[in-house]
């Protein structure tokens, strides 16, 4: 049952990425769509900062001080995070440089596509290996992940929809990038299940924090500023701080 549930929990928060494709089923104006876009970013990388701040980083943090020892686990925490940062920064730099070079609609969306397969890939791990040890734990990273996973869906689905005008390939397209986080969880289980320990899975999430903080503030936010709708901006971010404060204070 709890192989299921984490499966089943890494297969949402992946497929959240076809709810943020549905938006060209919607008749908006420019204007309109560019506010959604901006107030969805900002939620966005609002539940990303809080969740890796309140959850991902204490706990994993604190296993591996207990298990390694003050020096030694506050060493391999910041190696940890400033990999995960760096990784983050790689993956940015080699789209941006051949975004570039491709200023087609339809070629920035397989792009976007291809970069977001990367990003969930190891998201579907993540998932996986905390929902396998704690469910609470699992549906909190999933939640941050499938807010996330909503914008990048319209960032698909919406540039090959406008330069195709097919629906069926931009939600195809969208749901190839969805369907690599479950696919993570299902490496996950066959060649990490019995490797699973606290340790392996607090290493893990300290690298996801520091990719979803990186990502959120060089990636998510640039993107959300650059439609100059501040007053949605901050209403997506103050949104995301109620829903991170209800998550902390409640569960």
């Amino acid at each position: 049952m709890q192989l299921i549930s984490a499966l089943l929990i890494s297969s949402l928060a992946g497929l959240s990425t076809i709810i943020g494709g549905l938006v060209i089923f919607f008749k908006f104006k420019e204007k309109n769509i560019n506010k959604f876009i901006t107030a969805s970013l900002a939620f966005s990388l609002t539940i990303m900062i809080g969740i890796s701040i309140t959850d991902l980083l204490p706990e994993s943090t604190y296993i591996l001080l207990s298990n390694y020892g003050i020096t030694k686990g506050i060493i391999l925490t910041l190696i940890l995070f400033i990999l995960g940062i760096f990784l983050i920064k790689y993956l940015n730099k080699l789209i941006k440089n051949t975004e570039n070079k491709k200023s087609d609609l339809y070629k920035l969306g397989i792009l976007n596509m291809l970069a977001l397969i990367l990003h969930n890939f190891p998201e579907g791990i993540a998932t996986f290996m905390s929902s396998y040890k704690d469910i609470n734990l699992g549906l909190k990273l999933s939640l941050a992940i499938a807010f996330h996973n909503i914008p990048e869906g319209i960032s698909i689905a919406v540039p090959i929809y406008y330069a195709t005008k097919s629906k069926k390939e931009a939600l195809l397209k969208t749901l190839y990038s969805g369907v690599a986080e479950p696919i993570g969880a299902i490496l996950a289980y066959i060649f990490l299940s019995n490797y699973i320990t606290d340790n392996l899975i607090s290493i893990v999430l300290i690298l996801v924090a520091g990719i979803m903080i990186s990502l959120a503030i060089e990636g998510l936010l640039p993107k959300a500023q650059k439609y100059k709708l501040n007053r949605y901006l901050y209403l997506g971010m103050f949104l995301g701080i109620i829903l991170i404060l209800f998550n902390y204070f409640v569960f």
